[in-house]
């Protein structure tokens, strides 16, 4: 045995050692965490948007330009709310996708996806008015799913959504079930986010 090459070596295999302990319990530690990156001022963004538009479609009584212009709105606050998440978790140093990011999207996209879909099968069947306790109900769900990997207020935030959605089913008027579910929610909701876990 030479002692001085055992000596010479040590150092290279602690090293490597080391960098690899790190990356295992960094890996471990996101995979176990939650998803932390849900940004409060996109979320309050979002129901500013959906106050505004609400405003706006009260005056539109043809069903396939009101759907046509919440299908749009959606769209728009789905990527309001993508790249406030990507922004954050950048500032964060957090990964979008990977560990409990993965476990997020995974509960938020299939029930959007549904909602979609929904969406077509009750415009071919012309059921708009059963369109926002619908929208509400499902995309409550969906948050509170992604919620149970996620900060703990999106469990309540979902769950207030749906309970929108419910109360919806006896409203005299769809505009003010939008304004109410998707835009003082998120307004509400964004801001206790944006406080307790940053912006």
């Amino acid at each position: 045995m030479n002692p001085t090459r055992s000596e010479d070596e040590t150092p290279t295999r602690l090293d490597a050692h080391a960098g690899e302990n790190l990356q295992f319990i960094r890996d471990t530690m996101e995979k176990a965490s939650v998803f932390t990156a849900v940004p409060g001022w996109g979320t309050l963004a979002i129901g500013v948007i959906a106050l505004a538009v609400a405003m706006v479609t009260r005056g539109v009584w043809n069903d396939q330009a009101w759907i046509a212009v919440w299908v749009l709105t959606a769209a728009l606050c789905f990527g309001v709310g993508v790249v406030a998440t990507a922004r954050k978790v950048r500032v964060a140093g957090l990964r979008m996708t990977g560990g409990a990011g993965a476990r997020f999207w995974a509960g938020l996209i299939p029930t959007l996806v549904a909602g979609a879909l929904t969406t077509v099968l009750l415009m071919r069947a012309g059921q708009a008015d059963l369109l926002p306790p619908v929208w509400l109900l499902l995309y409550g769900a969906a948050i509170l799913t992604a919620g149970w990997h996620s900060v703990r207020v999106l469990v309540l935030m979902g769950v207030c959504i749906m309970l929108a959605g419910a109360l919806s089913v006896f409203s005299p008027s769809r505009d003010l079930t939008m304004a109410a579910g998707f835009g003082g929610l998120h307004v509400l909701f964004g801001y206790v986010i944006a406080r307790q876990y940053g912006g």
